[in-house]
């Protein structure tokens, strides 16, 4: 959207006084793609804003087969992160699709008239207030849950799944027929809209690539609340926009996601490295590999010691008098973290290939770990640990979590500095490292990652314990998240965040580079009032003062 020709006009005031006017009337209601600037700074004359009294009588006029509430609400001011809190003026728990498209047709329709925006809350798992609507709409996705999920079986296998549907329930429900989806997120209790407005990545991901590339067709509803079906052939610009679209575009009802055969049984195996160029190397060759694990993640180990001693209980050193004998004494060390599917007819092949695979990596030979795991049980092990700190008072805390896309050229200058000079005390909470294959992830949509055919997920996925003023404290991790963050924009390093958090649009047009221009495009072309994903704060809806 072009500016106004002014220096033809600055010589004729009347002229320009009526071209404002006429401009105006050709802006649909108040677009802004600026969240630092709004056009209620031109003072022209408009109805008055809605106030919250007439913002509620006005949604409840509105004849759907779900329900809003008013009040008690405060649930949808809070999310994993427990960092933001920003109360809606009302929830919205739909029972179909309609009622989600009726409401956002409603607010458009409003115009500048409201400062209401919308944003859609799966479950709850973010981590910067990103699924929050200060004063705005929250729609609970997780009510769509019960909208039929339907498994196809052929060729090209597939299941078509609500947009606020759980993919744990989507995994018990596909293994009925013996298949699964191909990529998965660590943790499973996670709605398909949210990751799929992200990414969705884990150890499958070099092979797979991220859940954003295994989607044959969304159903969205746009920020003018438009219902739209799209694919890689049917509104292809929207398709993309909102894969890995941070919820900018539209909101996900429904996908199509890809399927493949289920494996009954996984070996899971961990071994340790003390040297990070090792470590990495053999990251790097497993991704490469052809016939390689099915799985490949690791992580970082920060000054724990008697650290084989309390491995963890499912757990068996493949030789328990070496590792009795080893010691970490302190040390950083490195995990590598693999998986091989399996079913149980075919157990002899499966051992006689990891044999192969383990014997071209260079780890500490005591150090190997190994467990045998159905697949349900391997996949969702991350709610293992999640029972365990809710019974603790664990869970609902503050998780000031860091997540990096990082160069392979650049991987060894950032785990030097952050690993040598920022992280040097016990880290509180897992930190993750694993390199995939640019290759295997669709650039065509809203996803920005380094331009490199190898990149790592480097991810702090950290805790702060309440009332805490030392190094577990959520001030202290969140001086230390600063740390890294200017270390990486002063050593030019090539990073991109994964769920990116930032305050500025200057910052994230450098976060999206040569993609923001397309991003801006779709922004105009689905959500021209910002009405959508207020809680990602790279727009602010545009309002109009009387």
């Amino acid at each position: 959207m072009g500016s106004p020709p002014l220096i033809f006009l600055k010589h004729n005031i009347i002229y320009l006084k009526v071209f404002i006017i006429f401009f105006l009337s050709h802006v649909p209601n108040g677009t802004n793609l600026c969240p630092n600037h709004s056009l209620a700074t031109l003072k022209v004359q408009r109805p008055p804003r809605l106030n919250s009294t007439n913002i509620v009588s006005s949604l409840e006029t509105l004849g759907l087969d779900g329900y809003f509430s008013f009040e008690n609400n405060h649930h949808a001011a809070k999310d994993f992160g427990n960092m933001y809190h920003f109360l809606p003026s009302a929830v919205l728990h739909p029972k179909s699709v309609p009622d989600i498209s009726n409401t956002i047709r409603h607010i458009y329709e409003m115009g500048s008239a409201s400062e209401l925006t919308v944003a859609a809350r799966g479950h709850g798992h973010s981590t910067q207030g990103q699924a929050q609507a200060h004063q705005g709409v929250v729609i609970n996705m997780e009510s769509l849950q019960r909208l039929e999920m339907q498994v196809h079986i052929g060729k090209t296998p597939y299941v078509d799944v609500s947009g606020g549907e759980l993919w744990i329930n989507i995994l018990h429900e596909t293994l009925k027929h013996g298949l699964a989806p191909k990529s998965w997120t660590d943790y499973l209790h996670l709605t398909v809209g949210g990751t799929l407005s992200n990414a969705g990545i884990s150890g499958q991901a070099f092979q797979h690539g991220p859940q954003i590339s295994n989607v044959y067709q969304l159903e969205v509803v746009t920020g003018k609340g438009e219902v739209v079906t799209c694919s890689e052939k049917k509104n292809t610009d929207l398709f993309y926009g909102v894969l890995g679209g941070l919820g900018q575009f539209g909101i996900i009802t429904r996908a199509r996601i890809s399927l493949g055969p289920a494996p009954k049984m996984v070996k899971w195996i961990r071994v340790l490295y003390s040297d990070f160029s090792t470590f990495t190397k053999d990251q790097e060759q497993l991704i490469s590999s052809e016939n390689s694990f099915d799985y490949i993640e690791g992580f970082i180990i920060i000054n724990r010691t008697g650290l084989l001693n309390n491995w963890r209980s499912s757990f068996r050193p493949k030789d328990p008098a070496q590792a009795n004998q080893f010691s970490s004494d302190g040390r950083t060390l490195y995990c590598l973290e693999v998986v091989k599917h399996f079913n149980p007819d075919d157990t002899k092949t499966v051992n006689q290939s990891i044999e192969n695979l383990l014997s071209k990596l260079s780890y500490i030979p005591s150090t190997l770990f190994l467990s045998e795991v159905s697949y349900v049980e391997f996949l969702d092990r991350v709610h293992v640990s999640e029972k365990k700190l809710q019974a603790k008072g664990l869970w609902e805390i503050p998780h000031p979590w860091l997540n990096f896309f990082v160069p392979k050229s650049r991987i060894s200058d950032f785990a030097e500095e952050i690993f040598g000079n920022i992280l040097t005390d016990t880290s509180n909470g897992p930190i993750l490292i694993y390199p995939v294959n640019q290759s295997k992830w669709n650039n065509k949509t809203s996803l920005v990652t380094p331009d490199e055919d190898v990149f790592y997920l480097v991810a702090f996925l950290t805790s702060a314990m309440p009332s805490s003023t030392g190094t577990d404290g959520l001030a202290h991790i969140l001086n230390q998240n600063k740390r890294i963050l200017d270390f990486c924009a002063t050593a030019e390093l090539g990073i991109k965040q994964y769920l990116p958090h930032y305050n500025t649009q200057e910052e994230w047009q450098a976060h999206f580079g040569p993609h923001w221009k397309v991003f801006v495009q779709r922004k105009s072309a689905y959500d021209p009032l910002a009405i959508l994903a207020p809680g990602q704060r790279i727009y602010r809806k545009a309002t109009r003062t009387s």
